[in-house]
């Protein structure tokens, strides 16, 4: 089972990979967005630890919730309100549980993704953060690995796309030939699932 110190450590996993990979992202968003997608990704999550530490949640769905307000009132753009959106619905989808399976959180964050796609009027294929996590959500239940692999795997596949939605989309078959910074980060946010399952002491999957 997933306790509240999973959350935590999920969160502070993905404040952390995001902090490493900044450069990398802000460097995929200057070639088809406006090069900060890593700076305000960082801004975003180092404002959701520091809140976990000052006013630690109760449950997993607080832990969310938490971080989900946070990153809407702190990255600009259209990242705060689909990152932010993810995490509140996923969160309020794991209700007042003090413990879940990786089969609820993966129901719950299938939820938290269905409500990005209506919030951004995207789907598969249209280049963007869901490219990494519908792939993930399939599997998640099974494995983190699997999950983050599948991530992974969608964010290398936006490559020859081109892109239908967001600023990318301004340019057309421009484009192509360019990795998707959304959903690069969101394969972080996926593969600090494994790192908090693999630091844990008796809460991981």
């Amino acid at each position: 089972m997933l306790d509240t110190d999973f959350f935590r450590r999920w969160m502070t996993a993905t404040a952390a990979a995001v902090d490493r990979e900044a450069d990398r992202l802000t460097e995929l968003d200057a070639a088809i967005g406006d090069a900060d997608h890593g700076s305000n990704m960082r801004r975003g999550f180092t404002a959701v630890r520091e809140a976990l530490e000052n006013e630690p949640p109760a449950t997993p769905g607080a832990v969310l919730g938490l971080a989900g307000r946070q990153l809407i009132s702190t990255v600009g753009g259209a990242s705060g309100p689909l990152y932010g959106t993810l995490l509140r619905r996923t969160g309020k989808a794991l209700g007042d549980a003090q413990e879940v399976s990786p089969a609820e959180l993966a129901e719950a964050f299938g939820a938290g993704v269905a409500a990005v796609a209506q919030l951004g009027g995207a789907q598969a294929g249209d280049k963007t953060m869901l490219d990494a996590l519908l792939p993930a959500v399939e599997v998640l239940a099974d494995s983190f690995e699997e999950a983050h692999g599948a991530a992974v795997a969608g964010a290398s596949a936006t490559v020859p796309l081109q892109a239908r939605k967001g600023r990318a989309s301004y340019l057309g078959e421009r484009s192509i030939g360019h990795q998707d910074p959304g959903a690069t980060s969101a394969a972080l946010l996926v593969g600090a699932l494994v790192d908090a399952a693999a630091h844990g002491d008796g809460g991981g999957a």
